[in-house]
């Protein structure tokens, strides 16, 4: 007997409204959606889509104007802090700019104490904690022993992105929201982090939720896709049927958008 997929994250009729009268601005409009464990999601969308704004209601960051977040098949309570603390203990993100990430104040050992702090390793004694950073570092190709006292703006924007996927190795949450993680990085930055969150993934077993302008990326990492456009989902389906089927005009046209090598490029809808 197949196992059915069990849902970890789900919306019915998410909605953020901002502003009032004329100056109402309907950045989500009444999405649906059903996110299942271990699935790979990409919500792919133009710069305005609301696909951002959506992330910041997933991560609880902003507050909804209607509608409902399910986590694991119970409605979401964010009500209090210590609501809240637990919540984010089983998702967490890596936001595209790692220069504002960071509080500027903490140094890297308080980053990464934080992460230890969260799971319920106050009381560890100190070599085990950093035994646990060194660890952590290891995974994304960094040397605590290079980083310990230093502040994250020390460092590059690649290490920096790799210093968070650190604290998603210390935190291992059920969800990880990935918003545009490699677009302010180098190609070759961008394909290691790319490698990093899908290891990350496999080793864990966590949903992988990635937010971005980028079509090829949504193709080649996802399982399941959904087009946004105007704040609503669009399209959505299994990465195949999606990219290879589109049904939507507004997803041929964010397909044709891709340059291709060996054709012509065709700017008319730039």
């Amino acid at each position: 007997m197949v196992e059915k997929e069990k849902s970890c994250l789900s919306g019915s009729g998410l909605t953020k409204v901002f502003g009032l009268g004329g100056q109402k601005c309907v950045a989500v409009d009444h999405v649906d959606f059903d996110f299942n464990e271990g699935e790979i999601i990409s919500i792919v969308g133009e710069s305005g889509s609301g696909k951002t704004t959506l992330a910041k209601m997933l991560l609880g960051l902003i507050s909804t104007t209607e509608g409902e977040v399910y986590f694991q098949g119970k409605k979401r309570d964010i009500r209090t802090q210590k609501k809240r603390q637990e919540y984010w203990k089983n998702i967490q993100a890596i936001f595209q700019d790692p220069f504002s990430s960071y509080n500027i104040f903490n140094k890297i050992d308080a980053v990464l104490l934080d992460c230890i702090y969260m799971r319920g390793g106050r009381r560890l004694p100190h070599p085990k904690k950093v035994e646990l950073m060194t660890e952590a570092c290891s995974f994304v190709n960094l040397k605590f022993e290079e980083l310990t006292n230093k502040y994250p703006f020390e460092l590059s924007g690649g290490q920096m992105q790799r210093l968070m996927i650190a604290r998603i190795f210390l935190l291992k949450p059920k969800i990880l929201l990935a918003d545009e993680p490699t677009s302010m990085i180098d190609a070759c930055s961008r394909a290691t982090i790319l490698d990093m969150l899908m290891k990350l993934r496999n080793d864990t077993g966590m949903t992988l939720i990635f937010i971005t302008h980028d079509i090829g990326l949504a193709y080649f990492v996802s399982d399941s896709v959904y087009i946004m456009e105007h704040g609503k989902f669009v399209e959505s389906g299994c990465a195949d049927d999606v990219i290879l089927h589109p049904k939507e005009a507004y997803t041929r046209r964010l397909i044709s958008d891709v340059p291709k090598i060996h054709e012509v490029w065709d700017l008319s809808t730039v």
